[in-house]
Order: structure tokens, then C-alpha cells, then sequence
């Protein structure tokens, strides 16, 4: 019997189901009782990651507590920046964390590249630069203007704008970094993978919100161990 996840959801919605999707895709089934139980609390009135004044932690540690009230077992956050937050969310719940910044940090070595890109805002590029050096490769940021222009393109992608002008600025962002010298590129935005294909990228396109799912699906199925912690 395959453990239960529970995912931190609703930064922003469209992203969660995105992830959920995956999630999905990647559990090898035949039949419906083969797939993973999720409890998912998609909550998009959870305060701005991304303000400095605002303070999401606690209430990120409250809906974990939810999630492991209504039977989590294993706990997911469908959102990289959420993760800043991620020691009091694991000590608010009890719940082993697969950590998605770990995860794509470790695909990203894995496609054996040397320096890794990040496209994300820039307290989740902070942890990115933590876990990207414990796995012996460099960082690439993009310059302040076009950081800025990134988050200008999440705005506009949370409010539901998909289309070409936006897919092309995400596009040319993740070009600037492969001119910088990245030889892999993190979407480590869940909003990013929304309007950026890895036929896309000049180089290896790691969605950070994949290879989380993929790593729930092996973790709550058994086939690697719980999380042990950050």
C-alpha cells in the first residue's frame, strides 16, 4: 500500500494542477486503485512569497498540520520559494519533506552539467545557490533587470496570460542564461514550465515541479526511502 502525500498548493493554482498532472502521469498504474492517495490544500490567499513584509510560514505550517490531520503521510510544497519555509512547515507537521529544491538541484548534476541556470525569484535562487553547490556545480543568475523582467512575467503568467509575447520573454530569459555559461537551466518557478518547453532551451530544461513528481511517485510508492530532512 502506497503511502499518502499531501501537497501545499495554490502558489498559484494553475501551477498546483500543473504539478498534480504530473504527479499523475508519472505513477505507473493499470489500474485507478494503483494510484498515489493525495491530499492537496490549494490555498491561494496563502501571503506573498515573494514580500518581504508579508509572513506565509505560519500559515504554510498550519495547512501542513492539515494535511497530516487528514492523513499525509509524506509532504510535497508545489512551490519553490514556499520552501524558505520549509524547516517550520516539516516541524509544524511532523511529515517527511521531499524537498523540491533538492530535487531539481540533484537532476540538474545528474544531466552532467557544470553550472546550472535558475529561472526564479530570487529567495528560492538563494536556495538554489545552497543546493547547487552542495552538488559541486556553479550557479548563473540572471542580471537585476532581467530578474526583474522575470517577475514582471510570473505576474503576468499567474494572471493567466499564456501567450506568445509571454512564452517569448520566458524564452529569451532562459537564453540569457545559456549565454551566461549554464549548461543546464532550472525552472525553478512552478509558473515557468506553464509557457517554456525544453525545445525551448539551448540546453537541458530541468522542471523543477517534474522531478519533485516523479520523486513523490518513487518515495510514497516505496521505492526510495522517507526524506530525511534538510
Amino acid at each position: 500500500m502506497s503511502r499518502v502525500l499531501g501537497v501545499l498548493g495554490g502558489m498559484g493554482p494553475a501551477a498546483t494542477l500543473d504539478f498534480l498532472g504530473k504527479l499523475q502521469a508519472l505513477t505507473p498504474v493499470e489500474r485507478d486503485e494503483d494510484h498515489i492517495r493525495v491530499i492537496v490544500d490549494i490555498n491561494p490567499q496563502i501571503p506573498d512569497r515573494n514580500d518581504p513584509f508579508a509572513r506565509p510560514g505560519p500559515v504554510l505550517a498550519e495547512m501542513a498540520g492539515g494535511l497530516q490531520g487528514a492523513g499525509a503521510q509524506v509532504l510535497a510544497i508545489a512551490c519553490d520559494t514556499a520552501h524558505v519555509h520549509a524547516d517550520l512547515i516539516s516541524r509544524a507537521s511532523g511529515l517527511p519533506l521531499v524537498d523540491m529544491i533538492e530535487t531539481a538541484s540533484r537532476a540538474a548534476r545528474d544531466s552532467g552539467a557544470r553550472r546550472a541556470g535558475v529561472l526564479g525569484a530570487r529567495d528560492a535562487v538563494r536556495l538554489y545557490h545552497e543546493y547547487i553547490a552542495a552538488q559541486g556545480m556553479g550557479l548563473v543568475t540572471l542580471p537585476r533587470d532581467d530578474q526583474a523582467r522575470f517577475m514582471d512575467l510570473v505576474g503576468r503568467i499567474k494572471a493567466g496570460d499564456l501567450g506568445a509575447a509571454v512564452r517569448e520573454g520566458m524564452r529569451q530569459l532562459a537564453e540569457v542564461l545559456v549565454r551566461e555559461g549554464a549548461e543546464a537551466v532550472i525552472a525553478g518557478c512552478t509558473e515557468v514550465p506553464l509557457v517554456l518547453d525544453p525545445g525551448d532551451v539551448r540546453a537541458p530544461l530541468i522542471d523543477a515541479g517534474e522531478e519533485l513528481a516523479r520523486r513523490c511517485v518513487s518515495v510514497c510508492l516505496g521505492l526510495e526511502p522517507l526524506p530525511q530532512g534538510r
